[in-house]
């Protein structure tokens, strides 16, 4: 069976496309707490700076992140605002799991529960 080959969306297309790649969410993730400069982000998560600015650059173009400027230093942090169509599509995935979290938790308490009637047989 053949498939043509798709084209890969730019990683600036969108923020799903930016977040997928792991270096760039340790950054967001650094970032999430406080506006940092690039080289708190260099020195915290051991990449090289031209690897960091690169990042930086895509999650810039997507919206995840804002930069201001502070004389010399380009200060960097997250964009609450363009990060949230990926809580909410991650939120459909959370009621997943936790439905079926609760499920295997009630067959759990069930076959304990059966259990214990069987060494304490009620009267």
């Amino acid at each position: 069976m053949y498939y043509a080959p798709m084209s890969r969306a730019a990683t600036t297309s969108d923020a799903f496309n930016a977040v997928a790649e792991p270096r760039r969410r340790e950054i967001l993730n650094y970032l999430a707490l406080q506006e940092r400069p690039v080289g708190d982000l260099v020195a915290s998560l051991k990449l090289a700076q031209p690897s960091v600015s690169k990042h930086l650059r895509v999650l810039k173009e997507t919206g995840l992140v804002r930069v201001r400027r502070d004389g010399r230093r380009m200060l960097y942090r997250t964009n609450a605002e363009a990060i949230r169509p990926l809580h909410e599509w991650t939120e459909t995935f959370e009621r997943f799991w936790q439905q079926r979290l609760q499920r295997v938790k009630e067959r759990a308490e069930a076959e304990e529960e059966k259990k214990s009637n069987e060494v304490w047989p009620e009267k």
